[in-house]
């Protein structure tokens, strides 16, 4: 076995976020795990490792998608049994998540999600618009109709 692939060290991108990374991934029981395994199994992967193995592209896009879902699969195309558990290892320390399962090509890693989201100002056109109309809608007075004689 050639010891030089297996002591390569994690990669590490500047897309990453530096806060996931400099965490230790969290520890799972077993339940836990089990629990986590249900909820992946009815998941597609998100991510696919190609033959280029795990570049930076490769481990921003988990970075991405585990900020989406915490939980997801990443696909590896290669045959090589010990370069897929090698690969985990790599993506789990480099993006501080904790290994679910590898079930054959099929990693799953799972992330807790942050705990605030900073805001971004960003406001959905109908959300806006809505908005738009409230003080608006409050502010009009009820007008008075005009009463009829009743009719014979």
């Amino acid at each position: 076995m050639n010891t030089s692939r297996s002591a390569r060290p994690p990669l590490k991108t500047a897309d990453a976020d530096d806060t996931n990374a400099s965490t230790a991934p969290p520890a799972l029981s077993s339940a836990q795990r089990r629990a986590l395994r249900a909820d992946a199994h009815h998941l597609d992967p998100v991510v696919m490792i190609g033959d280029a193995g795990l570049s930076g592209a490769v481990i921003a896009e988990a970075n991405r998608a585990l900020d989406t879902h915490q939980l997801i699969k990443i696909r590896v195309l290669g045959d090589d049994r010990e370069a897929r558990t090698r690969m985990m290892g790599e993506l789990c320390a480099a993006l501080g998540c904790a290994p679910v399962q590898i079930i054959g090509k099929l990693l799953v890693v799972w992330r807790p999600a942050k705990a605030a989201r900073q805001d971004t100002g960003f406001v959905p056109k109908k959300e806006a618009a809505q908005r738009a109309e409230a003080p608006a809608a409050r502010a009009r007075k009820p007008v008075a109709k005009a009463t009829r004689p009743p009719t014979r």
